[in-house]
């Protein structure tokens, strides 16, 4: 293959059982400035709300902390969830993020509410006659790369101040066709959600290829592509570790998010055939095992789909296990 592979970090801050949000967002800014370190490209932040497993729900704050202990590396969302927020709100904090650090801010933004329909409700306190995604959308690219916007009859308008014309790369990231359609259209790039949703990925990509029109943002499509991984020196050590994300995707099958728990050795002590069907049926994309076998799975993923990026999402129990997971993924993409 002589396809460079590009990769890059999605971290949500996962808390571990017994541990704290302070720790896990302290562990966040450890992986960030190893990362750098080992060649990542970029490193985002996933935005979560009302969830014990996870302290990234204020993810500007928390990027705008990781920008400033790493020097290179793109720093970003993975994802806004733009239903929440005012496109002008958006607009003048990763405006504000971009001047602070100018060149290294990406926008990932997501539709989905990333928590519970309560807690969305809680979040977004919806009003009639609402704008749609794409409408928001719309309003944010007005805000970031245009003049602003104004009302019908002119009367008033109105600026991101700080973000006005600072061209934050935006990106739409998806687990299905909307996002991927979508994205095309508007020649912005594509990131899928592989890490959860693997059933639909051929399909979203290829969609999204299809429907791209070259546009200010972009002459090629672009594919990052979101997966699991768990690397571990020895294959059986990273099968070990890897029990802690099917613990964490069968509780939420259950509907019990929970923070991480510690590798077990069985996992058919906890599940039935049906739950493991369930969770395998959202893992199987993921990459899992010792260098070599990293090395291969990689390759092979990369060249099924093309993508032109894989972003690592690995939540392990041990922090340092989780650490020599990303210096692993790091080697397998150079050799």
């Amino acid at each position: 293959m002589t396809k460079k592979i590009e990769l890059s970090v999605l971290d949500p801050s996962p808390i571990v059982e017994g541990g704290s949000a302070e720790l896990s967002l302290q562990n966040t800014l450890d992986l960030a400035k190893k990362t750098e370190q080992w060649g990542y490209k970029r490193f985002w932040l996933a935005e979560h709300h009302n969830w014990a497993g996870m302290a990234s729900s204020a993810s500007p704050i928390v990027i705008g902390r990781v920008a400033s202990v790493t020097e290179k590396m793109r720093i970003g969302s993975g994802a806004m969830l733009l239903s929440h927020y005012s496109p002008l709100s958006v607009a003048e904090q990763f405006g504000t993020l971009e001047t602070f650090f100018p060149g290294r801010i990406d926008l990932g933004l997501g539709r989905a509410p990333g928590t519970d329909q309560y807690t969305a409700n809680v979040l977004r306190q919806r009003v009639a006659g609402e704008p749609e995604f794409d409408a928001r959308l719309q309003e944010l690219i007005a805000y970031l790369y245009g003049t602003g916007t104004a009302t019908k009859n002119g009367s008033f308008s109105f600026h991101a101040i700080p973000g006005e014309k600072t061209k934050v790369p935006i990106w739409l990231l998806g687990s299905g066709s909307y996002s991927a359609q979508l994205a095309g259209i508007l020649g912005l790039p594509f990131s899928f959600a592989g890490h959860f949703a693997p059933g639909n990925m051929m399909e979203a990509i290829k969609l999204y290829r299809d429907y791209f029109r070259p546009s200010q943002f972009l002459e090629e499509p672009y594919v990052l592509l979101a997966v699991q991984v768990v690397a571990a020196d020895e294959k059986q050590e990273a099968q070990r570790l890897a029990t802690s994300m099917y613990q964490k995707f069968l509780l939420l099958t259950r509907g019990q998010p929970s923070p991480i728990l510690p590798p077990v050795d069985n996992m058919d002590e906890l599940w039935n055939d049906n739950e493991r069907r369930a969770v395998e049926e959202q893992l199987f994309t993921s990459i899992i095992g010792d260098p070599a076998g990293v090395k291969q799975q990689l390759h092979e993923l990369i060249e099924k789909t093309d993508a032109d990026e894989i972003m690592a999402h690995t939540e392990i129990f041990d922090h340092k296990a989780r650490l020599r997971s990303y210096e692993i993924m790091a080697q397998a993409a150079v050799n």
